[in-house]
């Protein structure tokens, strides 16, 4: 029996705290969107069978988590790696939960995405993956977080503090410019323990009351004007923490596409993803054809080729097929 993993992507609008003053470090925000999609098929083997050398590893740890002899394991789709869209998380549990259908075993992937290496910081990527929607997580005590990050598999994933659906009518248009990735690996590792030994405070403080008095609120109310603008202030402000590591508020050529398309009436609010170069902009199905026109001058004017596209709130996790 082949199954067949289905998982959409996330955006990451950014952290409540970098600060090793407060008490709690991280707190991600973000949702997920629809696409674009990863998906994994698998089937019980007497072997391990997988020609993808980016799937390969997290088979590896998957047979070794279940117990389990082998797997036949193909990639069917998977975004571009390293963009801002979580594409390595979605990968690695859509693996996960592919060989554990097949061998008919729990996946428990909140559980196991430690020893896949995922859920070290932010926990968006688990819990849209778990079951979508906007989220927001609890961080993790600063005592044990401080500027390393602790061993593979010796920390859990953050628990969701909030979790909301997004309504069906809310887009966002997701610009993916032709720039070089964004960190990852040791130069992620390093650049954000840089960060995090420098972050001011009461940027954190300010990143707080806008969760608390914003965020939360909007996405509560359905309000779409008014969640744009907020998870915008959340990005610039979170854009302030790493202006040295990835030279400004935004990391070049982003700052031109962002302010773009935050000045368009079709757009309530735009940011960047994670460590981008995807940028993101919040918008409704009434206006989503002038967003990506906007979408598409911020390209443009920013001196860029790249891709454009709308996505849609994705209010559930990932989808597990049997008998393909």
């Amino acid at each position: 029996m082949t199954v067949r993993v289905t998982a959409g992507a996330r955006l990451h609008f950014g952290f409540a705290n970098l600060s090793l003053v407060h008490e709690r470090l991280y707190g991600a925000l973000g949702v997920g969107v629809d696409a674009p999609r990863t998906v994994v098929e698998a089937r019980a083997d007497d072997d391990l069978r997988c020609p993808s050398p980016d799937a390969r590893p997290h088979v590896e740890t998957a047979l070794d988590l279940l117990d389990v002899a082998g797997a036949s394991v193909e990639v069917v789709a998977a975004p571009t790696r390293h963009v801002g869209l979580g594409s390595g998380t979605q990968l690695a549990l859509a693996v996960l939960s592919a060989v554990a259908h097949a061998h008919d075993r729990p996946a428990r992937v909140r559980e196991r995405a430690p020893a896949l290496g995922r859920g070290g910081r932010s926990g968006v990527g688990v819990a849209a993956f778990e079951a979508g929607g906007f989220v927001l997580d609890a961080g993790h005590p600063t005592e044990r977080f401080t500027t390393d990050r602790p061993a593979r598999g010796s920390w859990r994933v953050p628990a969701v503090a909030a979790r909301h659906e997004l309504p069906a009518d809310w887009r966002f248009v997701l610009v993916q410019p032709d720039a070089r990735p964004g960190r990852n690996g040791d130069a992620e590792e390093e650049s954000m323990r840089a960060t995090i030994e420098r972050a001011e405070p009461g940027i954190g403080d300010e990143v707080s009351g806008i969760v608390l008095r914003r965020v939360l609120p909007a996405v509560s109310n359905g309000d779409v004007e008014a969640f744009g603008a907020a998870v915008e202030a959340v990005g610039r402000l979170n854009g302030a923490w790493y202006a040295d590591e990835q030279g400004g508020v935004y990391r070049p050529p982003i700052g031109a596409i962002v302010e773009t398309l935050g000045d368009s009436p079709a757009v309530a609010g735009a940011g960047q993803s994670s460590w981008g170069p995807a940028v993101y902009g919040v918008t409704d199905g009434a206006h989503a054809d002038e967003a990506v026109e906007t979408a598409h001058v911020a390209l443009d004017e920013a001196g860029v080729d790249g891709d454009v596209s709308v996505v849609a709130p994705l209010n559930q996790g990932a989808r597990v097929e049997r008998g393909i």
